[in-house]
């Protein structure tokens, strides 16, 4: 992985890192279909959720996509938006069955958040990969050190 430099670039990397570690402490269990374990997990992984889209993917769009945009890397912007909607809607379908039990319940429930599991482990790492890669080393040309100090500040005090 890359080393980021700037403050907002550094933050955002440590999520991506932390949304990292929980797929690979998720999807042995998914391989496994150990729903017990996966049970125990269901907490942490909503957590997650929740974080990534609505404060993690809320800060990205609203701080930095348009200045990508202004900065003539609009398509990359609109891509990356593309994507935190779909990892919305897996969210959307998936924090239900993860605040209800769904791996200790029935096997229908518990079958739909491995599927939903599976499918949010393999978009979350497409989706980090793309913005360890583009997004993440354009923020030292996008953002000034100021800018970048007064970002920082705020999506951590947020």
């Amino acid at each position: 992985m890359m080393n980021p430099s700037g403050a907002v670039a550094q933050m955002l990397d440590d999520e991506h890192r932390a949304s990292l570690e929980l797929v690979n402490r998720i999807e042995p269990l998914l391989a496994r279909r150990d729903d017990a374990a996966l049970a125990a997990l269901a907490p942490a992984l909503a957590r997650a959720l929740e974080h990534e889209t609505d404060r993690h993917f809320g800060f990205e769009e609203r701080e930095l996509f348009p200045r990508l945009a202004e900065a003539g890397d609009g398509d990359l912007a609109a891509l990356l938006t593309e994507e935190h909607e779909t990892l919305r809607a897996v969210a959307a379908d998936l924090l239900p069955l993860l605040r209800g039990g769904a791996a200790a319940a029935g096997q229908g429930d518990a079958e739909a958040l491995r599927r939903l599991a599976a499918e949010w482990c393999e978009r979350v790492v497409a989706h980090v990969q793309k913005e360890t890669a583009a997004l993440l080393p354009l923020l030292a040309d996008l953002l000034d050190e100021a800018t970048d100090g007064e970002l920082a500040l705020a999506y951590a005090s947020a």
